[in-house]
């Protein structure tokens, strides 16, 4: 499965000339090295001296940060099956017009799931955004930084599935569906632009 390639092997993919794995499978691997970051700070301060007391607070942010690297990994790729179920969609005979309508719904219905799934990708990737800035309160300073990191990771993320949402939406024909999945990028990118800058500027402030 493409989610269980080494580094090299997926970047190899990644740079071929294939349509799959792209934009798309990126920004889902972007979202879960954002994730693994925060677990990586709340592991690095669970235990340590000096953080006894935001111990608790930390478990729990770790436990969360695995769960939504669990699930971006995942998206790695369906979003590779969503972009290839249009494909197929494209491949599909119009030598009729029974062909050209059966064709028409099949291509229809997979821009809307290759729309989805950049979109719960950017979901997603909100979620990182607002995982570090939790991790930014009471992670361990020896690695404060790498909050750093993986806030903008998950940011990058963000803005990066919210592209293959915007490709896709001109094309798809049920206008309502495209305006509320539209509205709601919006929301996501409206709240985690600061979000994401005030961790940063916070990581920055903690490094002396």
């Amino acid at each position: 499965m493409i989610e269980e390639l080494s580094t090299a092997s997926f970047l190899d993919e990644l740079a071929s000339g294939k349509a799959t794995p792209g934009g798309g499978s990126a920004a889902a691997v972007m979202g879960a090295m954002g994730a693994a970051l925060v677990s990586m700070v709340a592991n690095l301060t669970i235990g340590k001296k000096g953080y006894e007391a935001v111990e608790p607070q930390m478990r729990q942010l770790l436990a969360e940060s695995e769960a939504l690297r669990t699930r971006l990994a995942a998206m790695v790729a369906e979003d590779v099956a969503a972009f290839d179920s249009l494909m197929a969609g494209y491949k599909l005979p119009k030598d009729t017009d029974e062909q050209k309508a059966a064709r028409s719904l099949a291509i229809q219905a997979g821009l809307k799931a290759a729309t989805e799934a950049p979109l719960a990708c950017a979901r997603a990737c909100a979620e990182g955004v607002r995982l570090a800035e939790r991790a930014v309160e009471h992670g361990n300073l020896n690695v404060i930084s790498d909050v750093g990191v993986g806030v903008l990771a998950s940011w990058a993320a963000l803005r990066s599935a919210a592209l293959n949402v915007q490709i896709n939406a001109p094309q798809i024909k049920d206008r309502a569906w495209v305006d509320g999945a539209l509205t709601e990028l919006q929301a996501l990118l409206a709240e985690c632009r600061p979000l994401a800058e005030s961790v940063h500027e916070r990581v920055k402030a903690k490094l002396g």
